[in-house]
């Protein structure tokens, strides 16, 4: 799989691993290419965590009274007017990339999510929930590789909170103008695995 991806993503993607399972069947994979990625040094960070680091299990399922992480971005270039956003788990078991949050409604300027903030519009997860979906890969998995990819779009979306990824991205193809990552990783914990994040995908 990894031979699919496009050089310009898996150079920020590369894990001590290699590079997850699924990343040439992100999002990001999809809807950006060489030109917008990074565009005019549009960029996503936390300050919870640096990219390829590990997420804080407060963020997790192994964790009571978990929440989404905080997450900074810094301005897009002239023409964005919505920014979303779309976290994939890229070492997902099964065929394809788990989706764990699908945002958007946000402003296209500088801007940031507090710690456990909720965004404008949330889109259903793989769960089918409109909401943070905790990480929580199987026991015995190697660390799984959680990619947050933010879009910087030249017009504003029609969608309503609750729709699917699936529709999200039909309306975000062709209107996106800059894109960025940001990788966390997650090994869960002996004792913890209360279910399989994997066991379902979304439509």
């Amino acid at each position: 799989m990894s031979a699919e991806v496009p050089a310009w993503l898996s150079e920020s993607l590369a894990q001590p691993a290699g590079v997850p399972s699924h990343a040439a069947a992100l999002t990001i994979a999809r809807l950006a290419d060489e030109r917008s990625f990074a565009r005019s040094g549009f960029s996503l960070s936390s300050p919870a965590f640096a990219n390829g680091e590990e997420l804080d299990p407060c963020f997790t399922a192994d964790e009571e009274d978990a929440v989404a992480p905080p997450l900074e971005w810094s301005a897009p270039p002239p023409g964005a007017q919505e920014i979303a956003i779309i976290v994939e788990d890229a070492s997902a078991n099964g065929d394809a990339p788990t989706l764990h949050w699908a945002v958007w409604g946000l402003p296209g300027q500088k801007g940031m999510l507090l710690e456990g903030e909720v965004p404008p519009r949330v889109g259903k997860n793989a769960k089918r929930n409109s909401e943070w979906l905790l990480p929580a890969p199987p026991e015995d998995d190697d660390a799984h590789t959680y990619v947050f990819q933010i879009f910087a779009l030249d017009l504003p979306l029609t969608l309503m909170p609750g729709a699917s990824g699936a529709d999200l991205i039909k309306q975000m193809e062709g209107h996106v103008v800059a894109a960025a990552v940001l990788t966390g990783t997650y090994k869960r914990e002996e004792g913890d695995d209360n279910w399989d994040e994997d066991e379902e995908d979304f439509d």
